[in-house]
């Protein structure tokens, strides 16, 4: 299984939010230097979020994202507020392996399929969903598409990984919804890359012995609760 250690960009700063408040965050620093951290404890993907560009400024975290780039030696996947072609085009130009389109997947289906067919597969979709239905904007709209059904057509637009977050799982610390997620794995061709609540050596454990493709890691290593080098360990076994 793939493990991606998640770095959370807001004002060219490392930092986590609680549920995705931003009124809610705790800072860690610079991003830079958490990348090669993790770089240097195993990590060979990096999972990065832009919390300006998800709030409308793209440009804000841009150089910092293409040091990130250049300093490391691993293909790093960057997702906020990717809304539109050009978007995708200056993120892979700065040497941005894959990119995380989010709410723009659910309100513009053909913009999902124009870039799928434009950059292949190097075109990621996430999922955040409550209660097994989409969620969007943010996580303060939960919309009346099935997260389930959503994949679905995702899959028939020729997409090939998903980022699936169970939302009252992020950043709480409690494990990840395993059941949820193995439901949404059988049930597609997709590779899932599960997202939040991973906290411990057992969740990985539990996710890997599922069949899941990658899981990303964020606040368990922020807070020590879980160790990057006995995870790459185990993921090795």
């Amino acid at each position: 299984m793939n493990i991606f250690p998640a770095i959370d960009i807001r004002n060219q700063q490392s930092v986590r939010l609680l549920q995705g408040d931003y009124n809610q965050e705790t800072y860690y620093g610079n991003p830079i230097d958490m990348a090669k951290r993790w770089v240097n404890e195993g990590a060979r993907y990096l999972h990065i979020v832009d919390l300006d560009a998800a709030k409308g400024d793209p440009s804000n975290n841009l150089e910092v994202i293409q040091q990130i780039v250049e300093e490391v030696e691993v293909p790093v996947q960057v997702g906020g507020g990717i809304r539109s072609e050009n978007r995708i085009k200056e993120l892979l130009e700065v040497g941005v392996e894959r990119v995380i389109l989010g709410t723009a997947a659910v309100k513009e289906p053909e913009f999902v399929r124009d870039s799928v067919e434009r950059f292949g597969h190097r075109v990621v979709v996430s999922i955040d969903a409550r209660d097994g239905y989409v969620a969007t904007d943010g996580w303060t709209e939960t919309s009346s598409l099935r997260a389930l059904d959503f994949v679905k057509k995702l899959e028939d637009a020729g997409v090939q990984t998903i980022v699936y977050t169970d939302i009252s799982k992020d950043g709480m610390l409690q494990g990840p919804n395993l059941q949820e997620l193995n439901y949404m794995n059988d049930a597609t061709s997709i590779d899932v890359i599960a997202s939040g609540g991973v906290t411990s050596i057992d969740d990985i454990q539990a996710l890997s012995g599922m069949g899941i493709y990658g899981s990303i890691i964020g606040k368990a290593l922020y807070e020590g609760e879980i160790d990057l080098k006995a995870v790459m360990e185990e993921v090795s076994c």
